[in-house]
């Protein structure tokens, strides 16, 4: 009898546990999290979404949040006081004593739709004369909201990051694009994240702005401050400094595709200042060509004129540097060096480039981040900060370059990773591969190379241009001129296996996407660039978006790298290195 009134006793126990359990499941989201990263902010389907099948729209209205504010920078400042006064004196004036209940509730909503309505008319400084700007092809016609309809149609998720640090000189004009942007394709089809890395001018109130703006259009935002790596600038890394910044703007698109499932079509890096229309075409770029990556090209002024900027990250198909080139340049000077890049580039027409990062820039997260691609860096480099000498290096060493350009060679392996282009060239280099194999099992490190009696090295030597003092202006002063070219002899010979079998990663620069900094002249550039009226020349080319014929990687391209600490400036060497895609996937 005891045992049996224990056992009632131990099933109704066990029983209200259960429901206790249940009701937690179906009411409150899970804190179970499947992946590494520290997620904050976005929270889990609970079962009661599962069950009913919740959509997985951006709704802000719905899911509080899709809108947050993390790290906001609480020093106190000189205006301080005179902005509490102010929003204290609009309140007490202006809108207590207009609330006496529920009738007049429509009043105070007519005023936030009436600020909505004003908001969504936002231009900015610069962005108000996008519309005047001259373009191929006759895309002047086409600048009214309705040019880009298709995109809007289509009902696609996008992704904006931004990384600031200190630069709030276009920051209200990135809003004013970011709002235009929202006003075409639809404020819940839009995440907005922005990361302020330190900065030490007047970001952290414009990014106070930004959060306004945002929270009143319903725009699902982060806004997160983070302080800097380190305090001390010969100890910073810049390239480890920029792998930190933008994988924190992208840790929301990780949480919302693996805490519910959103999966955005396309993420939007904006940098600098780049017009609405620019960025809405090189969407349709990116999806016409189904393309991993595409840029657009940022100039910078200097004495006068335009210069191709950014060249640290930028290497056209035959992995080369981009010409220190002016915007008003000849046919036979302009920024890519390969035949094909620069008869595209002559024309205003997408051409493919080995890597890029040139401004505002688009990239499919479906063939990089969804498939695990972060943005790393060489972790080799020395630190001048301590007193042990720099070791040497080998000639074959890992290039250090900027964390754009291993971005670059990860799309180029990952797609690699999906096959090669031609069975029978993939036979044929197993044959090859196997009839030069050692006999005995032996390490991969240790496999003998291609017999040298079969294909001679060649010795490829370069000299360098002549001294150019357009070097290093405007956001490329990190990069070193061509002029400090100092190239070793590099013997390259035939891979065992080409780079050209593999699938090749789709990645373009749309030149009519132009992006430019504080001080830059965006009407006298896009003079330069595109001329005064419709590019009736070329007419038609506006159809020849997609690239019919897509190159291989290039076996060696020009590693311009930072093997020391010492921030941004710190200074970089350049070489030659060999890139062979078979080798890197026998590394993995």
């Amino acid at each position: 009898m005891a045992w049996s009134l224990r056992r009632h006793t131990l099933t109704r126990i066990f029983f209200a546990l259960s429901l206790v359990f249940f009701v937690r499941l179906l009411f409150y989201p899970s804190s179970w999290n499947p992946t590494p990263s520290t997620f904050l902010e976005i929270q889990e389907y609970n079962v009661f979404e599962r069950v009913t099948g919740s959509d997985k729209t951006l709704n802000v209205q719905k899911h509080k949040n899709l809108q947050s504010r993390m790290g906001r920078d609480e020093r106190p400042d000189i205006f301080e006081d005179f902005i509490s006064n102010g929003v204290a004196d609009y309140w007490q004036r202006f809108q207590k004593p207009y609330i006496k209940g529920k009738e007049t509730t429509h009043m105070d909503v007519q005023s936030v739709l009436t600020s909505i309505e004003h908001l969504l008319s936002l231009n900015g400084w610069v962005a108000a004369y996008c519309p005047t700007l001259a373009r191929p092809f006759g895309q002047n016609k086409n600048q009214d909201e309705d040019a880009y309809d298709d995109l809007a149609r289509e009902d696609h998720l996008f992704y904006i990051a931004i990384a600031i640090h200190s630069a709030d000189h276009f920051l209200v004009d990135q809003l004013a694009v970011i709002v235009q942007l929202a006003k075409r394709l639809g404020t819940s089809n839009l995440f907005v994240s922005m990361l302020d890395y330190d900065s030490t001018d007047s970001t952290s109130t414009l990014t106070d702005l930004c959060e306004a703006v945002l929270t009143l259009l319903g725009v699902p935002f982060r806004i997160r401050r983070v302080p800097g790596m380190t305090e001390d600038p010969t100890a910073a890394y810049y390239p480890s400094e920029e792998a930190y910044m933008r994988n924190l703007a992208l840790e929301p698109l990780g949480e919302l595709y693996h805490k519910r499932n959103i999966k955005f079509h396309r993420v939007i890096w904006l940098k600098g200042f780049t017009c609405p229309n620019d960025i809405l075409e090189t969407i349709k770029v990116s999806i016409a060509n189904e393309a991993a990556m595409v840029c657009g090209m940022d100039w910078a002024e200097f004495n006068g004129f335009f210069i191709f900027s950014d060249r640290w990250r930028t290497r056209d198909i035959h992995g080369d540097q981009f010409r220190q080139s002016r915007s008003s340049s000849k046919p036979d000077a302009v920024p890519p060096r390969d035949e094909v890049g620069a008869a595209r580039y002559i024309d205003h027409l997408p051409f493919q480039v080995f890597c890029c990062e040139a401004g505002t820039h688009i990239v499919d997260p479906a063939q990089s981040y969804y498939k695990g691609i972060q943005y790393r860096y060489g972790e080799d480099y020395h630190n001048v900060s301590s007193s042990d000498p720099q070791p040497p290096r080998p000639s074959d060493a890992s290039c250090l370059d900027s964390t754009q350009a291993w971005f670059c060679r990860d799309l180029w392996i990952s797609k690699a990773l999906e096959g090669v282009k031609d069975d029978e060239v993939s036979d044929e280099s197993s044959r090859q591969k196997k009839k030069n194999a050692p006999k005995q099992n032996s390490p991969k490190q240790d496999a003998p190379k291609q017999d040298a009696s079969k294909d001679t090295p060649s010795i490829v030597r370069r000299q360098p241009p002549p001294v150019d003092p357009d070097a290093n202006a405007g956001s490329d002063y990190d990069a070193m001129p061509d002029e400090d070219l100092h190239f070793e002899d590099l013997p390259v010979g035939r891979l065992s296996i080409p780079n050209s079998v593999y699938e090749p990663a789709r990645i373009l620069i749309n030149p009519r996407c132009v992006t430019t900094y504080a001080g830059v002249s965006h009407t006298q550039l896009a003079l330069d660039l595109f001329g005064t009226g419709d590019d009736d020349g070329a007419e038609g080319n506006a159809t020849k978006y997609v690239l019919e014929d897509w190159e291989g990687a290039p076996e060696v391209f020009v590693c311009q790298e930072q093997s020391q600490t010492g921030g941004r400036k710190a200074s970089k060497t350049q070489r030659l290195l060999g890139f062979s895609i078979h080798d890197e996937l026998e590394r993995l």
